[in-house]
């Protein structure tokens, strides 16, 4: 007997609780004047953009529309005309989609997706932001520069299973040491960032709740050495000293004791001078530790790549909010199925085949193991009479 299966798209919104979902719609009143639209089908209409690529309202309206017999596997009576979609992101608030998000990053970690590679049990993190260039005609909300707007993505990422545990989007004025003061870390965290978050009063504060930082040293920073540390050989360390800080206001900012490493890069010829206010880790761990600060580099590079975050369906505010966090959403599916495969899928190549089989009928888990297996016979089509 040939087992049925909903489409792959379909079992993707299945992961979402729709009791959960629901509780969210009513926290945030996102159904409070609505008139047949649902929130669930907004969510669905805007995760199908991301995942079939979809560049306008017309194509979302449209892609959903060819589908019309699929869409009750969704949750969906019909597809959504363009105005309404158009309306309900202009208006409907982008919160209830960010929390769509941590739900989905809640779920993600209790399926335990990853750790990182490191033999040490602290939690490892990396922060950083980019930046959306918008054009300012469209945007005008997203002033930026003289002539241009943008907004930016700013965010934590975790390097267990390299998701993201923070995000804050702003507008592209915003600084990133801003929106670092108010990032509430957990004791014996480790956070990766490079040198344009410097801020000597915050790296006190974090010596002084037991959290540690790994970051670049600037070029101008006056220290007093301390001691040197021998460094191990046949590495790619030059030098590791015990350091305090003596210009100016960096001394009265931050008086606690901290570590210069320096580090060789042969990729590109270079020293790289490293600080941190960890004392204990071996000088390898240190640049390793700042050397994997590039995921979350490499995560920006596929987010915008693979989802749409730098063409948007909306020019308010509101939807460009959705429409981010929907991506981000979209992201953590993505990596969630590339963790669970028994295939080594590049990412890039996960999300085009997804896109190409997102109402193909066969059951998710087997075909992201056996993606190129024949498909099951679709369900029998429905017959009509002929009129005579």
């Amino acid at each position: 007997m040939t087992v049925r299966h909903a489409s792959l798209f379909s079992q993707l919104t299945s992961f979402f609780d729709k009791s959960r979902f629901q509780a969210l719609v009513n926290r945030h009143g996102t159904e409070k004047y609505s008139k047949g639209f649902k929130s669930w089908d907004h969510f669905v209409a805007m995760l199908f953009s991301q995942m079939a690529q979809a560049k306008s309202l017309r194509e979302i309206s449209g892609g959903l529309a060819c589908c019309l017999g699929k869409l009750r596997h969704l949750g969906m009576k019909s597809a959504p005309n363009k105005s309404t979609l158009s309306y309900a992101n202009n208006h409907r608030s982008w919160e209830l989609f960010q929390d769509i998000f941590y739900e989905t990053l809640g779920l993600c970690r209790q399926m335990g997706l990853g750790k990182h590679k490191f033999r040490f049990k602290n939690k490892l993190l990396s922060l950083d932001s980019t930046t959306v260039s918008l054009c300012l005609s469209l945007f005008p909300w997203a002033k930026y520069r003289q002539t241009k707007g943008a907004v930016k993505i700013h965010m934590l990422l975790d390097h267990d299973g390299y998701l993201p545990c923070f995000v804050h989007i702003s507008d592209g004025k915003t600084a990133d040491i801003t929106v670092a003061r108010r990032l509430v870390l957990s004791p014996g965290s480790i956070i990766a960032m490079d040198k344009g978050y410097t801020d000597y009063k915050l790296y006190d504060h974090w010596s002084e709740q037991d959290i540690f930082f790994v970051t670049r040293l600037k070029n101008n920073a006056k220290y007093s050495v301390l001691r040197e540390v021998e460094v191990p050989k046949n590495r790619n360390i030059l030098s590791d000293q015990r350091i305090f800080l003596t210009g100016g206001s960096a001394q009265s900012q931050c008086d606690c004791l901290l570590r210069r490493v320096v580090v060789w890069d042969p990729e590109h010829d270079r020293e790289i001078v490293l600080l941190t206010n960890h004392l204990d880790f071996g000088a390898t761990t240190i640049a390793a530790i700042y050397k994997d600060r590039w995921q979350i580099e490499l995560f920006f590079k596929a987010l915008k790549q693979n989802l749409r975050i730098k063409t948007f369906v909306g020019t308010s505010e509101n939807a460009m909010k959705i429409q981010i966090w929907t991506a981000l959403t979209a992201m953590l599916l993505i990596k969630f199925l590339q963790f669970k495969s028994r295939m080594n899928w590049s990412l890039s190549n996960l999300v085009a085949f997804m896109r190409w089989n997102l109402f193909t009928y066969r059951d998710l888990w087997t075909w992201i193991d056996e993606p190129f297996d024949t498909p099951p016979p679709p369900p029998p089509p429905v017959q009509y009479g002929l009129p005579f």
